[in-house]
């Protein structure tokens, strides 16, 4: 029998039964399931989450993980609690569940990054479904975000002169116009070239490129 945990679930809802009912539901497919009576409550264990998956990483930080939030809460609303994990820069899919009158709150959510929302009444399966694609989106970007990170470690490791280089070529400099720039051989940008891509682990410039530009921060 496998018992491997597809993912983790945190269900922030103030209604007991309805946030008991998603736990079991939830439970009964695999799913790790950690709730929460409110927002509040919810955004104070958040604060102790990593943003960042390491590939080689325990079941208590599971890559894949998504949040199912109730749009309609006292304290902090659904769309306060999604504006704050926005804040805390966690990438935490969002599964809203709305009322049929609060759908224009659960639209206003997507459009602020929400993966999704659900009005109820629902079906299980319907939930489990959308669950597993929230969590599978979480994995793909925890995966994205682990590479960013390991290829600013790689930039932060090249010499002065290799970083400067590597900033020219970045700009489509040709070889030769390199060395008269900064007044050295031919061969000596080759050769720093060289090294660039090596310790970049990049099989080609196009690769290159697109690594270095992916690691620099957005303004």
């Amino acid at each position: 029998m496998n018992n491997t945990v597809r993912g983790t679930v945190f269900v922030v809802d103030d209604d007991d039964a309805f946030r008991d009912s998603i736990e079991w539901l939830l439970s009964g497919h695999k799913f790790d399931v950690n709730a929460f009576s409110s927002g509040v409550a919810f955004l104070e264990f958040a604060k102790s989450l990593p943003k960042t998956i390491p590939k080689q990483s325990d079941a208590r930080v599971s890559p894949r993980r998504c949040v199912i939030l109730d749009v309609r809460m006292p304290e902090l609303s659904g769309l306060q609690v999604q504006e704050q994990l926005q804040a805390l820069a966690l990438e935490l899919p969002i599964i809203f569940v709305t009322a049929h009158g609060d759908v224009p709150m659960a639209v206003e959510a997507i459009k602020r990054g929400a993966y999704d929302f659900i009005e109820k009444p629902f079906d299980d399966a319907t939930l489990v479904a959308r669950v597993e694609a929230a969590l599978s989106q979480s994995e793909a970007s925890s995966a994205k975000s682990n590479e960013i990170e390991a290829t600013r470690a790689l930039i932060d490791s090249l010499t002065s002169r290799e970083r400067q280089i590597m900033d020219l070529v970045i700009e489509g400099k040709l070889n030769k116009t390199i060395a008269y720039d900064l007044d050295i051989s031919i061969k000596t940008v080759e050769a720093h070239r060289a090294r660039v891509m090596e310790k970049l682990e990049a099989k080609s410039l196009a690769q290159l490129v697109m690594r270095v530009h992916a690691a620099r921060p957005t303004n």
